[in-house]
């Protein structure tokens, strides 16, 4: 014989309240869990994206420095260069300030949007002054200040 088992309206309802109830926990717990990470994603994200800016400015003080060294025989480029590495920062600066004009606007992700665009910026001086380190190859009429490889 067969045992059925009827169980009552409340019975179903209780276990089915508990179940939802059960998933309802569940998916408060991602996505706390989901945006503390993502938060954590973001810092990393920023202070990564410094961290490549930085690396690339210790870059340029150092090729500066060593141009310095280079060319202390020739104290009228010397002269001239400091005078373009000054007005390159402000240049620089006011590039960030037109490409991000609204400091409030960009939301969380502008400090690496920053730092991306002044790495970006600032190798580009790198490989600008990078070539009174290499020189320039014989024969260049126009090499101006530049040593000859």
């Amino acid at each position: 014989m067969v045992e059925i088992r009827v169980m009552k309206f409340g019975s179903i309802f209780m276990q089915l309240k508990k179940s939802v109830l059960a998933g309802i926990c569940i998916g408060i717990m991602f996505v706390f869990f989901t945006s503390c990470t993502s938060a954590q994603s973001r810092t990393a994200i920023n202070m990564q994206a410094g961290s490549g800016y930085e690396k690339a400015d210790k870059e340029l003080n150092l090729v500066y420095k060593q141009i310095l060294k280079e060319y202390a025989a020739q104290p009228l480029f010397i002269n001239k260069l400091k005078i373009t590495q000054r007005l390159w920062v402000q240049l620089r600066d006011a590039e960030l300030g037109a490409r991000f004009p609204e400091t409030d606007k960009y939301g969380s992700v502008q400090p690496t949007c920053e730092a991306g665009y002044l790495e970006q910026l600032t190798r580009e001086r790198i490989k600008f002054l990078k070539v009174w380190l290499n020189g320039i190859p014989e024969g260049d009429v126009c090499s101006g200040s530049v040593k000859i490889k």
